[in-house]
């Protein structure tokens, strides 16, 4: 009948120990009561040696040292915009993300996760830091510059295209835990998720359909939702994404500007020829209004199109006059 409630005290004592041990407390407390053990301890031990006490006191006092020691190994220091993922013996326990000087449980493993906003170019390579034996760091972490990506339009016209996205992790417990590299992961979807938008979209439109040149506002919000729909389970908020490079590419580049080029002509010669016929409507009903002259229907025709030859023209005109000889 009375094991019953002991245990359950014992039960109760253990979760208590156990949810102080994995929620971090300020580390200033610790640190100096860690240091004062020790040397406490260690001014117990001579002591202890010099007066000739029991020999199971040393024992205790160099048990209690090495528990003093141990304990300044829970000391964490974070930085603002920094997180300390918890591991104990591989068990996830929590994450700290605010800024300052705490002290966990001492057989916690402490793994670093930035907090900070990130940005990079797609279709850029990163070589990784490396270490010779004595872990003296040989080579910088380095970042290449962006190629674009080359891929097809919707109209089947080879493109070139790159994007600069902007994202932060937001779950630290995601990112270590569901994917293998999240900074790898996160640069391997954009990339993917920019070659799927551009094979969805014409490079140009002429008939108000989105397209990648005409509508970049609505181009690049669909590029930030394809790519947090990809990065959904790996802790990353994409905070924005930027087409940064769009062109044809180099094999279609120059008939596609003579196309341009021909596009562009056209419609300021239909601009000209529109203001042309306006012009000769207003002339000749002015000539009509006020009686200048009276034109018979060879005379009218005769008049529109010497007008629309001088208006229409890109050169300039040179009058002939007729002397009536």
């Amino acid at each position: 009948m009375s094991s019953q409630p002991v245990s359950s005290h014992t039960a109760n004592h253990v979760e208590i120990v156990e949810q102080v041990l994995s929620t971090p407390m300020p580390g200033w407390g610790p640190l100096f009561g860690g240091l004062i053990g020790m040397l406490a301890s260690v001014g117990l031990i001579i002591v202890s040696a010099a007066m000739g006490t029991t020999a199971i006191l040393i024992p205790l006092w160099i048990l209690l040292l090495l528990a003093c020691f141990i304990s300044l190994f829970g000391l964490v220091a974070v930085q603002p915009n920094d997180s300390r993922v918890l591991l104990l013996f591989g068990e996830y326990r929590g994450t700290i993300k605010s800024s300052g000087f705490y002290w966990v449980n001492p057989f916690y493993s402490k793994r670093k996760v930035s907090l900070r906003i990130r940005n990079f170019e797609t279709g850029s390579s990163t070589t990784p830091e490396q270490k010779n034996q004595q872990g003296i760091v040989t080579q910088h972490k380095t970042r290449s510059a962006g190629r674009p990506s080359k891929v097809n339009d919707s109209d089947g016209n080879p493109i070139e295209i790159s994007a600069v996205v902007v994202w932060k992790v937001v779950d630290t417990a995601e990112a270590l835990f569901e994917v293998d590299d999240y900074e790898n992961y996160v640069e391997v979807q954009s990339e993917a998720a920019l070659r799927n938008l551009a094979t969805r979209y014409p490079y140009d439109s002429t008939d108000n359909e989105i397209s990648l040149r005409g509508s970049t506002d609505e181009i690049c919000d669909r590029l930030r939702e394809d790519i947090q729909d990809r990065l959904g389970k790996a802790g990353v908020s994409v905070l924005e994404a930027r087409i940064s490079h769009l062109a044809y590419a180099q094999e279609i580049a120059a008939a596609m500007l003579q196309r341009q080029q021909a596009s562009a002509v056209v419609a300021a010669r239909t601009k000209i020829v529109d203001g042309a016929v306006g012009m000769v409507e207003m002339a000749l009903e002015h000539l009509k209004r006020d009686q200048i002259v009276e034109l018979d229907a060879q005379q009218r025709a005769s008049l529109v199109s010497n007008l629309l030859v001088v208006l229409c023209s890109d050169r300039h005109t040179q009058p002939v006059v007729q002397t009536g000889v």
